[in-house]
């Protein structure tokens, strides 16, 4: 059992109160079964987490969905183990998605995952990408600083030169300056 793996099912087997379902699915090869889970009505959202991410890292497209509502939860953890998940995925409409959630200034408060995702990912939406969330979120005293951050990472290890100005700008911001340093040293 990976470390990843091994915290979702630390999380849910406590979530899901001991449950032997919970436990029977963390261990389940069956890939149908895991898939019924994500679709039949009733389940409970731990139970479709365990089978998102089992199916997402094993690389099966049907969890694509589920993972991504999953990286828009306002539970941050559930958002770190469905990027951990849409990383292995493999789906070609995972950048976009993440770009889409990422970019949504109305949900900013949730992209933190989606910007780390795109940085990982190193799609070609991903700079623009980071670029423009970046260039949005410095404006002072914004609360979404981890965010901005996280843009200032991301783009520190993409290493594209277009990311140059929004890092410049983002020398003066108290939080970001140290990294946006780093950032434009690995610049190309």
């Amino acid at each position: 059992m990976d470390e990843e793996l091994r915290s979702l099912a630390d999380r849910l087997r406590s979530e899901s109160g001991g449950s032997g379902e919970c436990e029977r699915l963390l261990v389940s090869e069956d890939r149908e079964e895991l898939a019924r889970v994500l679709t039949e009505g009733g389940q409970e959202l731990w139970a479709r987490e365990v089978a998102a991410f089992r199916l997402g890292c094993a690389g099966d497209r049907r969890a694509f969905e589920a993972l991504v509502l999953l990286l828009n939860h306002r539970d941050p953890e559930r958002c770190v183990s469905a990027a951990y998940a849409l990383a292995r995925l493999g789906d070609p409409r995972t950048a976009r998605a993440a770009a889409a959630l990422a970019t949504n200034g109305l949900r900013t408060a949730y992209a933190l995952q989606p910007v780390r995702l795109l940085a990982e990912l190193r799609a070609p939406e991903s700079v623009p990408v980071l670029i423009a969330t970046l260039d949005r979120l410095l404006v002072p005293d914004d609360p979404y600083w981890r965010v901005a951050l996280a843009c200032v990472e991301g783009l520190g290890q993409l290493g594209d030169a277009r990311a140059r100005t929004v890092l410049e700008d983002a020398l003066g911001h108290p939080k970001l300056g140290a990294a946006a340093s780093m950032a434009l040293r690995g610049l190309a």
